[in-house]
C-alpha cells in the first residue's frame, strides 16, 4: 500500500460528483477532509462549489490536466461513473495517472447488484455467480475485473460495492408519488432491494477506515419487498391515494424500466455488517421514508 503524510485526514477525489458521492462528502467534510471530483457541466460546478467541494469538468471523452493533478494528490478515489459502450471512461482516460499516484490508500468502485442477474427470488451474497442479463451489467462485470486487476498491478487496495436502488433526500418515492410519477406494477413474487444514501456513505467510510484489497461488498438494506408495497407506504405517508395496480404484462415500460422487473433476487448484506461493522441507520424502506418525510417539501 502507498502511504502519504498530509495535514488533513484525507483527500477524496470522486469520478462523478453525483448522489452517492455527495452523500459521502457530507460525512467527510465536517471531519476535515478535502473533497473534489468531476462533473459534466459548468452549471453543476457552481452548485457543487457552494458545498465546499472542488469540481473539475470531465465529459468522459478525454483526460484533462486539472483532473490529473487532483488524482495525483488524492489519498482516496471513488468511481461512480457507469461504464459506457466504449468501456470504463475513467480507466480509458486516466489509467496512467492513477497507476502513478503516490498517495492512494483506497479506491472504491460503485457497481450494481444487476451483475447477478435473476435468482428467482433467492438470497444472493458476494460469492454468487455473475449472470449479467443486460449490456450495461455485462460492462459492469468487465469494469469490476479491470479495476481489481489495476489494484493488483499497482499495489493499492480496490474495493467493489455492488449497490441496489439508492434513495435519499431529493430522490425517493415521496417525490415520485407527489409528482405523479410513481407506478404500482403487479408482478407476483417480485421483490426489490434498496439502500438509503446515508447508509451507502457510512459503508464507504467504514471501508476507508479498514481497506481490504480486492474485496466485494453488497450494499443493501434488510428488507427486500415488492415495488408496489413501497409505493403504497409512501402514499400513506403523504395521505394520497395510491396509483392503480397495473399487471406487469400490460404495463407500458421503457426497455430500461422493464429490465428492473425481469430479475428477482434478495440481496444479502451480511458482509458489510460482519466485515465492516456497519449498523444500518435505515434498515428498511419504512424507516428511510419516515425520516425523509420530516424534511419533505410538499407542493
Amino acid at each position: 500500500m502507498k502511504n502519504s503524510s498530509h495535514a488533513v485526514p484525507g483527500r477524496l477525489f470522486c469520478f462523478g460528483l453525483g448522489f452517492s458521492s455527495l452523500a459521502l462528502a457530507e460525512r467527510l467534510l465536517p471531519k476535515g477532509w478535502e473533497v473534489s471530483g468531476t462533473c459534466r457541466e459548468e452549471d453543476g460546478r457552481e452548485a457543487i462549489a457552494a458545498k465546499n467541494i472542488s469540481a473539475c469538468l470531465f465529459d468522459g471523452s478525454h483526460s484533462t490536466a486539472e483532473v490529473s493533478l487532483a488524482v495525483s494528490r488524492a489519498t482516496h478515489l471513488l468511481i461512480t461513473i457507469p461504464p459506457q459502450p466504449s468501456g470504463d471512461v475513467v480507466l480509458g482516460n486516466f489509467r496512467e495517472v492513477i497507476s502513478q499516484a503516490k498517495h492512494l490508500q483506497w479506491v472504491g468502485y460503485i457497481s450494481s447488484t444487476g451483475v447477478y442477474g435473476d435468482t428467482q427470488g433467492e438470497w444472493v451474497d458476494e460469492t454468487a455467480p455473475l449472470r449479467a442479463p443486460t449490456d450495461l451489467n455485462q460492462r459492469r462485470v468487465q469494469a469490476e475485473s479491470a479495476w481489481l486487476q489495476m489494484g493488483r498491478d499497482h499495489d493499492f487496495p480496490v474495493m467493489i460495492f455492488r449497490c441496489v436502488g439508492i434513495y435519499g433526500m431529493g430522490r425517493n418515492l415521496l417525490d415520485s408519488v407527489q409528482k405523479g410519477r410513481a407506478r404500482r406494477i403487479d408482478k407476483p413474487g417480485l421483490v426489490f432491494s434498496r439502500i438509503h444514501a446515508d447508509d451507502l456513505a457510512q459503508t464507504l467510510e467504514a471501508s476507508m477506515q479498514k481497506p481490504q484489497s480486492g474485496e466485494i461488498y453488497n450494499v443493501s438494506d434488510d428488507c427486500p419487498c415488492s415495488p408496489a408495497e413501497a409505493v403504497e407506504y409512501a402514499c400513506r405517508l403523504l395521505g394520497m391515494e395510491p396509483p392503480p395496480l397495473v399487471p406487469y404484462e400490460k404495463a407500458e415500460l421503457s426497455p430500461t424500466a422493464r429490465g428492473f422487473y425481469t430479475t428477482n433476487k434478495r440481496i444479502s448484506n451480511k458482509k458489510i455488517k460482519q466485515a465492516l461493522g456497519v449498523v444500518l441507520k435505515y434498515p428498511d424502506y419504512r424507516s428511510g421514508l419516515n425520516a425523509l418525510l420530516k424534511n419533505f417539501k410538499r407542493l
